[in-house]
């Protein structure tokens, strides 16, 4: 089976600052008529009928969910999707937490994750990996893309934060560019999916912080959402 992946930018729909233009978040403060405008332009442009974008309350948790069709509302309180079902399309909205798409493209299961630093400190990811397997996929099978989110020179914390999500997230602690203690969550995530047996795992390298066509909570608080999305072709 084709398993297909989409990460929006700014660019490209009908919102208004500070939402230009193509915000995806519903929960942010935009006009709703356009969140729905651009919902609709995200399912023209992968080929879908908006209903079969199943999209998620989002709360840095790590419930995860799995659906075998389409869903009328936001799944509450979720921040792991999964499903088998094909041309089914998994969204996960970021403004610097990572968007991680997952798939399995033998079994035909896929799953959509938000891994913010507290998601991805208690194991949401993993949570998800779990969850496909019942679902029938193989770990060793898993293929992954870790999409754009905050990078670990522009993440500052306080010390006693990232020596704490080290510690449940090895890999992740990061020096800024002032040299200051600060969090690579991409950087523990692949960690975390590398040491769960996950052997293909790609990348996008682009910072949230850094790249002006991304939507960065950081950078402009009270901004809009990207998107990643993740389905198996029907």
């Amino acid at each position: 089976m084709r398993i297909r992946r989409v990460v929006t930018t700014r660019e490209g729909g009908v919102s208004k600052p500070p939402f230009d233009s193509f915000n995806l978040g519903d929960h942010v403060g935009d006009d709703p008529a356009a969140v729905a405008a651009n919902r609709r332009r995200l399912a023209e442009g992968i080929g879908l009928d908006v209903d079969r974008l199943v999209w998620m309350e989002q709360v840095h948790g790590r419930t995860v969910q799995a659906v075998d069709g389409p869903q009328a509302s936001p799944l509450e309180a979720t921040d792991a999707v999964v499903t088998a079902t094909p041309g089914l399309a998994l969204v996960v909205l970021t403004a610097d937490c990572v968007p991680v798409l997952l798939g399995d493209p033998e079994a035909g299961v896929v799953a959509a994750v938000h891994a913010g630093r507290v998601g991805a400190r208690v194991g949401v990811v993993p949570a998800a990996l779990d969850k496909m397997v019942e679902l029938g996929a193989r770990k060793d099978r898993v293929e992954v893309l870790l999409g754009p989110a905050v990078c670990g020179q522009c993440y500052e914390v306080p010390a006693e934060m990232r020596a704490d999500v080290e510690k449940h997230l090895p890999g992740s602690a990061a020096k800024s560019r002032r040299g200051t203690p600060a969090l690579d969550l991409r950087a523990g995530i692949w960690q975390q999916l590398a040491d769960a047996g996950v052997g293909r795992i790609g990348v996008d390298p682009r910072c949230t912080v850094e790249e002006k066509a991304l939507f960065s909570h950081r950078r402009d608080p009270g901004t809009g959402r990207i998107a990643g999305v993740v389905w198996i072709d029907a």
